[in-house]
Order: C-alpha cells, then structure tokens, then sequence
C-alpha cells in the first residue's frame, strides 16, 4: 500500500467528517434560528421540505459532474460551496428567505454528499477491501463534533449567524487544504467499461445493470426511511408510549446513534470476512428484532434495547447499497451514488412523516410495525448483494 492510496483514505474521512460537521452545525442551531425568525414547528417541518428538495436536486447535479470532471475536482469544489453555503441559514429574519437559504444550503451539502461517496468507491477499489462503512462512521462523528461546537459558541454568546460563519470559515480551509490529497481520478466517457473497454456496453448489460441499480435505490429508501423514524421518534416514544422523563427518553436517540457508529466502524472487517450481502441480510434482521422489541415492550430498559439492536442492525446496510451502487459501473458511479443516495434521502425525509401519519390511526408504538416490515423486505431482498465469492463461500459452507 502507497503512502498516496492511505493519503486519499484520510483525506475521505475528512470530508466524511466536515459533511457531518456542517449538516450537524445546522441541526443545533435550529432552535435559535426558528425563535429568531419567528415560525412555528409545523412551518419550520414544512421548510425543511425544502431544504431535502435541495439535497436531492445537487445529488443528481454532483453524480454527473463527478463522472465528467472526476471526484479530485468536484469533492473539494463541493465542500468549499458547502461550507460557504453553511452561513445562509443562520442570517435571515424572514421565513421566505429562510426557505431560500435551506434550498441553496440542502443543494450544496447535497452535492458534497454524492462526490464524496463517488470518491470513497474509488478508494475502496483501489484498496481491494471494503472500507466504505467506516467513511460513514465518521459522517456521524462529525455530528458528534458540531453539538461539541455549537455547545461551545452558544455558552459564549455567539449568535448562530456567527457560529455557523466561523464553522464555515473552518470548512472551506479543510476543504481546500484537504483537497490535494485526493486520488487522481481520471474523469471517464460514458462508452468506457469496468474493464477499460472503450466499445459501449451491450443494451442488455446497461439495461440489467439499471435495473439493478433502482432495486439498490428502493432498499435504500426503506433503509433510510426507518433511520429517519428512528431520529425523530425514538426518544417521543420512551416518552409518550413508556412515560419516561424527558431527560431519560432523550437517551433513546443517543443510544440508536452510539450504536450505528459503531457498527459502522467494526462494518468493513465484517464485510471482508462475510460479504455485503451477509450484512445487508443479517443487519437488516437485526434491526427488524430490534424494531419489534421496541413495538411491544413495555419496558425502558427493553426499550433502550430494541433500539440498540435497531441501529447496530441499520449501521452497514446503507454504506453496502452506496458502495454497490457505485461498483456497478465506475464509468457512471457517481451518477449511480446519486440514483441511490438520492431515493434514499427521500426514505430519510419520509420516515418521520410516514409514522406521524400512522399516528392518527393508531398508536406509536404500533405504527412501527411499518419499520418492521421494511427491514423483513430489505433482509429478504439482499441476494441483489450476491457475488462470485458469496456463491464460493455458500458452497464451502454446504460442502462441509
């Protein structure tokens, strides 16, 4: 291994990490922006709208840039649009213009999200192991850091138009900086295979390979529907459904986000020894345990249980579905990413939505059973994960 391949490692970490800095950095700050501008829950729920419309429009943008200009240019023009773009949330005083500055910021963090994954696929083929989970791993590190940060300027005063100003500052410096170790891909044509060929696919390949690529994109969607449930209803249930104090029920989420990290981290050694669609399979099993003990316990300590085992189980599906995506077809992985990353985004924004509309039909902790399902779906569906060596290693096992 080159000191320029373990380079480009610790460069994608980084921008893994200022992703989650800058998307967190908003997050802790919304309680002082709504209260400043003026608006209630329900309009801020419909602004975010916006802000997921943006994400999801720069993915589809960033995917084809990636595969045009290569992930050495747009990774870091990204990060640097991204970090600027971080400051526009914290200056408006009107809702419109709040509305305005949440598409603008959605669409850049959008399109650092999808070059940034385009770019880990390239490292985790150069390196010939998975290493995709652990990029992600510090995607919620990062989140870790904004709350430490945001904790840190509110005790000392600063408005939230200057906190997310200097954290800004911040980002466009890392990025830059960061930029150079980058690898040095080459943009690829559309008519360039995986295997350097320069004849355009058969239609049956592209047609397979699409297709292939959409039924990803479906289970990334129900993947990232249940993460998002998890985010905005884990701690209302200890809450609402058990009568835990709200300073116990606000354990539920940290809990769920403690153990997807560190499933992610402990992921890529995983995969190596038993494959992507093993962890696709049993992760999404486990999260369907876990889910279900969360659905008809009713007790806290179980509770805190279920979605300990919800999030271990959730931690590597997603980084497998990215990671295939972009393998597919390296002359189109960004564009591949951001099919992926881009329905799953929309999985992460309906999910709190979908239960909230359960909820008027019955109660919480019932309308989980929609998360139950999804899993049990996911978990069957992993086979599309299935490789040469998954078939090899099947064999051995039933040989023996």
């Amino acid at each position: 291994m080159n000191d320029s391949l373990r380079a480009a490692r610790i460069a994608t970490f980084v921008y893994f990490s200022l992703c989650g800095t800058l998307m967190g950095t908003w997050v802790v700050n919304i309680p002082a922006i709504e209260e400043r501008v003026g608006i209630t829950h329900a309009t801020l729920g419909g602004l975010l709208v916006l802000l997921g419309l943006g994400a999801f429009l720069g993915m589809q943008v960033a995917g084809r840039l990636t595969d045009s200009l290569g992930a050495r240019v747009v990774v870091p023009a990204t990060g640097v649009l991204c970090s600027a773009a971080l400051v526009l949330p914290g200056l408006p005083q009107e809702p419109w213009t709040l509305a305005g500055a949440l598409l603008v910021f959605g669409f850049c963090n959008g399109c650092l999200d999808v070059s940034m994954n385009a770019h880990a696929v390239h490292v985790e083929k150069a390196y010939g192991r998975p290493v995709m989970s652990a990029f992600h791993a510090t995607f919620s590190v990062g989140g870790v850091l904004a709350a430490l940060v945001g904790a840190a300027t509110a005790s000392a005063g600063l408005s939230p138009a200057a906190g997310m100003a200097a954290m800004g500052a911040l980002g466009i410096a890392i990025a830059l900086v960061t930029a150079r170790a980058l690898l040095p891909t080459a943009p690829t044509s559309a008519d360039t295979g995986a295997a350097g060929r320069t004849e355009p696919a058969p239609a049956a390949e592209h047609r397979g390979t699409s297709r292939r690529i959409w039924v990803l994109a479906a289970l990334a969607l129900m993947v990232m529907l249940c993460e998002g449930a998890a985010n905005d209803w884990s701690a209302l249930h200890l809450k609402d459904v058990l009568g835990a104090p709200a300073s116990t029920a606000a354990f539920a989420y940290g809990t769920f986000a403690a153990t997807m990290t560190i499933g992610r981290l402990l992921a890529d050694h995983l995969v190596a020894r038993f494959g992507s669609m093993a962890i696709l399979r049993y992760g999404a099993a486990t999260a369907a345990v876990g889910i279900t003990i969360v659905t008809v316990s009713p007790w806290i300590w179980a509770a805190f249980a279920g979605w300990a085992l919800f999030g271990l189980g959730l931690s590597g599906c997603v980084p497998q579905l990215f990671s295939a995506a972009g393998h597919a077809d390296p002359s189109a992985a960004g564009a591949n990413v951001s099919r992926v990353a881009g329905l799953g985004y929309v999985g992460m924004l309906a999910g709190p939505a979908a239960i909230g509309w359960l909820t008027h039909l019955v109660a919480l902790n019932h309308a989980f059973v929609l998360l139950i399902l999804l899993c049990a779906i996911t978990a069957v569906a992993a086979g599309i994960l299935r490789t040469g060596s998954d078939r090899t290693r099947e064999m051995a096992v039933s040989s023996s």
